[in-house]
């Protein structure tokens, strides 16, 4: 599992400017994390080379206490493995293949993977931008990870919806604690789950959003909720926690969970975003297939498929 370090009272990034890294190195103890053999995957990095992560975390709506916690992890998980440097703004400006060395700004070319950490609204991106990003992940086959409320963002623009595998549609059940089921046992990400377990956090309730067009690796169990709830909207009452998919070469990852600040204390959610990035730069291998569900309860009371 994954601990909790002194970056947790890191204050929040400011608008546009990169943490300085130098200084929060000073701040972490090496957690002896042990390294997964990288894969052929279509994202492996070359052989002995660190990984280049972008958290954005650029807010246009509603602003999660949370997000801090979220980029310091990301930074902490990184730093004491060894394993990434991670660049962190709350703006979007290097989300472009522009060369723009010449200000010292890195670009997409230089990273390999983006993660959204709780964006909200329309993100301040050019249509240029959008191209190169969804190229990035496309073409390029680059990592994209989604925290949370990445699922609330860019309702205009389609494609992102593609990408992440859909929007936000409502969180029926506000916070609470929230009884997950695991349906795929043998991804990186979530391995480390029991077969059912139950966390407290916010579970967004997707739309634009189908089953079979991702891998789906944590839901909720069907059986425990209440339905006596006018935003509850999917009538096929399957709930996806997490999941993974691929769009064209690159891999990607979103999780609901992450939603509050005490959620990034917890060692098995600090694993989760751990393993889902290093999947996403393929040093490990994961499904992205599609499935019915497993184990559990079927909405229709009898049990579900099993794997």
């Amino acid at each position: 599992m994954y601990p909790r370090s002194d970056l947790s009272k890191l204050s929040y990034v400011r608008n546009r400017v990169a943490l300085p890294i130098a200084i929060l190195g000073a701040l972490l103890l090496p957690l002896g994390f042990q390294t997964s053999a990288q894969s052929k995957g279509p994202s492996a990095l070359p052989p002995n080379r660190v990984g280049h992560v972008l958290v954005i975390s650029q807010t246009k709506g509603f602003q999660h206490d949370s997000v801090p916690d979220a980029m310091a992890a990301i930074y902490d998980m990184g730093h004491s493995t060894r394993l990434w440097e991670t660049t962190m703004r709350t703006d979007t400006e290097l989300l472009t293949k522009t060369d723009t060395r010449e200000m010292n700004r890195k670009s997409l070319n230089y990273f390999d993977v983006v993660v959204f950490g709780s964006t909200t609204g329309e993100l301040d991106l050019t249509d240029a931008q959008k191209a190169d990003l969804l190229s990035f992940v496309k073409e390029d086959g680059k990592g994209f990870v989604g925290i949370h409320a990445a699922l609330d963002t860019n309702y205009k623009w389609p494609e992102y919806g593609e990408m992440i595998g859909g929007y936000f549609d409502q969180h029926p059940w506000f916070t609470f604690n929230a009884p997950i089921i695991l349906e795929d046992p043998s991804f990186p990400a979530v391995r480390h789950f029991p077969k059912a377990f139950v966390k407290r956090d916010e579970i967004y309730q997707p739309k634009a959003w189908s089953r079979d067009k991702v891998n789906v690796l944590l839901r909720l169990d069907e059986s425990k909720l209440d339905y006596n709830n006018p935003r509850v909207h999917r009538t096929d009452r399957d709930f996806a926690v997490a999941w993974s998919k691929m769009y064209g070469n690159g891999r990607v990852f979103y999780s609901t969970l992450g939603h509050t600040k005490e959620a990034w204390d917890d060692p098995d959610i600090r694993t989760m975003y751990f393993e889902a990035i290093k999947w996403t730069m393929g040093m490990t291998e994961g499904s992205t297939a599609s499935h019915p569900k497993t184990g559990g309860v079927a909405s229709s009371g009898t049990p579900s498929t099993t794997r």
